[in-house]
């Protein structure tokens, strides 16, 4: 495994294990479980994944030392706003069954993000939280929220992947030192991306396959990656990145695969807007 030390000094898998569409508590649980013996540290999560408990469950039955762990869960949108914040940060912990969290992310720039964010700042420096960041803010809210804190986000967690690579929100990212994070690194296999020609030709120069080749092309961008998967093959596979690096013209040749655009979901439009602000995770 590699690291990339964040602006406060915190190192960071530049890989883990996503759990995002694993509801179901005993398959999520099985997966993270496996995940860990695998090699896996990084462990995202989010309280609008509704698996919180069963990562901790996990987490606790694996007997791996609390500070070779680095987890993560996020704040929805409907606890957004100080108060509301303190709140969903104790729910969280509670469901995890830890003392202190590695990351914690607003998972949505809608709703009162800055009300929330004085109430992580609190957080991070009492030392319930190690590092604060962001999902999904395109580089215009991410500059903003930047200017206007004490603490800027330390992560952001954004949809990158070869068929849409963001180069110019990584370079906003990185004048504000703010760690990139891929979600869907795989594209939550679209675009045949497991048996994608350019990506199967540059792997087998390598003896790796697709999926390898693109998540390795995420972390010589400097990315941190978090494939999900519940087979225990495919987990190993992903984990199995670190012992080759692709060479320039194979990462120019990935980046041609840029639609510019998301076929995923668009923050940006009043649709995605009214949608997620309707998604409600409690009464």
């Amino acid at each position: 495994m590699e690291f990339t030390t964040l602006k406060n000094g915190v190192r960071m898998p530049l890989e883990g294990f996503g759990v995002f569409q694993v509801p179901d508590a005993a398959l999520c649980e099985q997966s993270v479980t496996y995940a860990l013996s695998a090699g896996y540290r990084l462990i995202d999560t989010a309280a609008a994944y509704f698996n919180e408990a069963a990562v901790g469950a996990a987490i606790r039955k694996s007997g791996i030392p609390r500070e070779e762990l680095f987890i993560t869960t996020k704040l929805w949108i409907q606890d957004q706003g100080y108060a509301h914040a303190k709140q969903a940060f104790e729910a969280s912990m509670e469901n995890l069954g830890l003392d202190y969290l590695d990351l914690y992310l607003i998972h949505q720039p809608l709703g009162d993000y800055y009300g929330s964010w004085r109430a992580m700042e609190e957080l991070y420096k009492a030392g319930r939280i190690r590092v604060i960041g962001v999902c999904n803010f395109y580089p215009e809210r991410l500059v903003d929220l930047c200017l206007n804190v004490e603490i800027p986000p330390m992560v952001n967690q954004v949809e990158l992947h070869p068929f849409f690579q963001q180069t110019k929100a990584l370079d906003t990212m990185r004048e504000f030192s703010v760690q990139p994070e891929a979600w869907g690194p795989l594209a939550e296999g679209n675009h045949g991306i497991f048996t994608h020609k350019l990506l199967t030709d540059i792997g087998r120069k390598y003896g790796k396959t697709a999926a390898q080749t693109a998540l390795r092309w995420n972390t010589q961008r400097g990315v941190v990656i978090i494939p999900k998967s519940t087979h225990p093959e495919r987990m190993s596979e992903n984990l199995d990145i670190w012992d080759f690096t692709l060479a320039d013209e194979d990462m120019s040749a990935i980046s041609a695969l840029d639609l510019g655009h998301s076929e995923i979901i668009d923050h940006s439009t009043a649709q995605t807007a009214k949608y997620l602000n309707s998604w409600k995770i409690h009464d």
